[in-house]
């Protein structure tokens, strides 16, 4: 994963429209008015869909027709009278009334059959928690791995377990003719199982706030299970820190903070490290360090920046992010201020801790380079000593 991947949102939606271009026969043809058919419930939603709307088509012609004939057959003329009409018909009022019946009672029968279809899974479907937050999504798989995207097996049954950390959201993957609110406070359900293999649109469709329309991701169908798992598995020794703080950037951040210098609900982060000083609400100023990002992560509320209050609108990472976690994403706001610098990687300590050090490319790290000043200084005294003493001796 590196930049070249969080393409702008317009990019994603040219390129998502070009690897689904279809064909069909009619705008009669279910394919002319809905995405493609991904999913094992998308046949039986479209053809009872369709069925209504031919239903209707028709008794709507049909009436059209009857009220034109007789607006024109029994239309005021000269010479004609009213004449005498029936104040009722048995057999018409049997078969209007027997027969949209039988409709309806269909039309129930195949809503409510392909309702419990959808809503209720089978034995062996695996279990995916989705966590939705303004304005990200992370799921949560059954090996612990997490990722911002959703990614599903094809042919394999998933019930998604759903929880909203703030407002109220709704999941939508028109695909699979699949949604489902999710409410804060409790758990909500969706059932999938998936039959094509592809990349398909997820987007929340209740409104969540001023960025509502940039909560979208994609959902993946993979051909298998290690297929997979090469997508969602994610080892943080074998990345760069800026890597996995990239990671956590797109699956915690991407909501609020954009990386193109442009304001959103919270500060531009390509733009915080390099300008060294914040001013906040209340006229001051602190200096951007790495504290100052940690304490922004943990308690928004404690340094908030000027035109982003009065209060924060930042949810408290505390409890939610590791402190290796933490660093990784301060690593990963440096490196968006100067990436050839910060391309910086990991070593063991003798002790087990984790230290930050220079990667081979020769960047170094701002910690490195004060230990070499320190070194050089250190250097510098232990000669100018032994100097101050051969001087000493000669004398």
């Amino acid at each position: 994963m590196n930049l070249n991947q969080l393409l702008p949102i317009a990019q994603i939606d040219t390129s998502y429209a070009e690897e689904h271009e279809r064909t069909y026969s009619s705008w009669f043809d279910s394919a002319y008015w809905f995405p493609e058919q991904a999913s094992e419930f998308a046949h039986r939603s479209d053809y009872l869909f369709m069925a209504i709307s031919y239903i209707a088509l028709f008794f709507f012609i049909i009436i059209c027709i009857v009220m034109f004939v007789f607006v024109w057959k029994y239309r005021r003329r000269p010479g004609h009278e009213p004449q005498p009409s029936p104040s009722h018909h048995t057999g018409l009022e049997i078969f209007w009334s027997v027969i949209p019946s039988i409709i309806l009672a269909w039309i129930f029968f195949e809503g409510a059959s392909g309702y419990f279809d959808m809503r209720v899974p089978t034995d062996d479907a695996e279990e995916i928690y989705v966590t939705a937050s303004r304005w990200n999504w992370q799921f949560r798989y059954p090996n612990g791995d997490m990722s911002s995207e959703l990614h599903l097996v094809n042919d394999k049954p998933v019930k998604l377990i759903m929880q909203s950390t703030d407002v109220l959201h709704s999941m939508f993957i028109s695909a699979f003719r699949q949604k489902m609110d999710i409410v804060p406070g409790r758990y909500t359900y969706a059932y999938l199982k998936p039959t094509m293999i592809g990349k398909f649109r997820l987007s929340c469709t209740e409104y969540c706030g001023k960025e509502h329309s940039r909560m979208r991701t994609l959902c993946q169908v993979h051909p298998d299970e290690e297929t997979r798992r090469t997508s969602t598995e994610w080892i943080r020794a074998e990345h760069k820190p800026w890597e996995n703080g990239e990671r956590l950037y797109k699956m915690n951040c991407s909501g609020c903070h954009k990386i193109d210098g442009q304001a959103a609900t919270g500060p531009a982060l390509n733009l915080l490290w390099a300008k060294g000083q914040e001013e906040l609400i209340d006229g001051t100023k602190v200096d951007v360090t790495e504290e100052y990002i940690r304490e922004s992560i943990l308690y928004p509320e404690k340094a908030v920046v000027a035109g982003y209050g009065p209060v924060s609108k930042m949810n408290s990472f505390e409890g939610k992010l590791t402190p290796d976690q933490i660093i990784d994403l301060t690593v990963y706001i440096k490196y968006l201020s100067d990436p050839q610098k910060y391309d910086i990687e990991y070593e063991t300590a003798d002790d087990g801790t984790t230290l930050v050090v220079p990667s081979t490319n020769g960047s170094s790290s701002p910690e490195a380079n004060k230990d070499d000043a320190a070194e050089e200084t250190s250097d510098e005294e232990a000669t100018k000593s032994d100097e101050e003493n051969n001087n000493e001796e000669s004398n």
